[in-house]
């Protein structure tokens, strides 16, 4: 899958809005969203007005920065939404926040959502006592996610566990900070989230 190499910082200053993909810094006073509140570029500061098509394309994008996911398993995880009961955009949202880096960043390992997948995919965590290096892993309520007892010395992790001891953990979730391990509760609901996301905008691009 590609990934964008360019200044993660630009994806923010795009959307016009704070998606914590720089770790600390987001938190600084260094942060591009602060400093800078608008879009880069040499047009940047003139506000272009977008239509119907262009806004809701704009918040799949934001999205699937947020998240850290490709279109081809955006889309995936937009079918299997569709597929369950409930409201679709809320469906997608949760499965979203079932991913395996997702979780690993929600309960402080990571600093950031791309910190918490190089962890996974280099094997530095356990499901239910079984190594798993697949940052798009779903979890499900009652999965124990725990660092691996051979990977407990890492330092990085360690330091981010400490750093973001102050950070609440959100309410489906629970975190042992002696164990270096936490415990899905129950799946994600649309309150949990914590940006603003209008997911009916996605449900009505796709359903075009």
């Amino acid at each position: 899958m590609s990934r964008y190499k360019d200044a993660q910082c630009r994806i923010c200053r795009r959307e016009g809005c704070k998606l914590f993909l720089k770790g600390e810094r987001c938190y600084s006073d260094k942060c591009s969203v602060s400093r800078r509140n608008y879009a880069p570029g040499e047009h940047g500061q003139k506000k272009a007005k977008l239509s119907e098509y262009g806004t809701q394309l704009r918040e799949k994008q934001k999205t699937k920065s947020y998240y850290g996911v490709g279109e081809k398993q955006f889309r995936k995880y937009f079918e299997m939404a569709s597929n369950k009961k409930g409201v679709t955009g809320e469906n997608l949202l949760q499965i979203l926040e079932s991913r395996l880096d997702n979780v690993v960043y929600r309960l402080g390992f990571g600093t950031s959502r791309a910190e918490a997948r190089q962890f996974v995919t280099h094997a530095q965590f356990d499901v239910n006592g079984k190594k798993v290096n697949i940052a798009s892993y779903l979890v499900k309520p009652g999965d124990v996610i725990s660092v691996r007892e051979n990977k407990k010395d890492n330092s990085t992790i360690k330091t981010n566990v400490e750093a973001n001891a102050v950070r609440p953990v959100p309410a489906w979730l629970e975190k042992d900070n002696e164990k270096l391990s936490g415990k899905v509760l129950r799946l994600a609901s649309r309150e949990d989230i914590d940006i603003a996301l209008e997911e009916h905008l996605i449900v009505e691009l796709y359903s075009k």
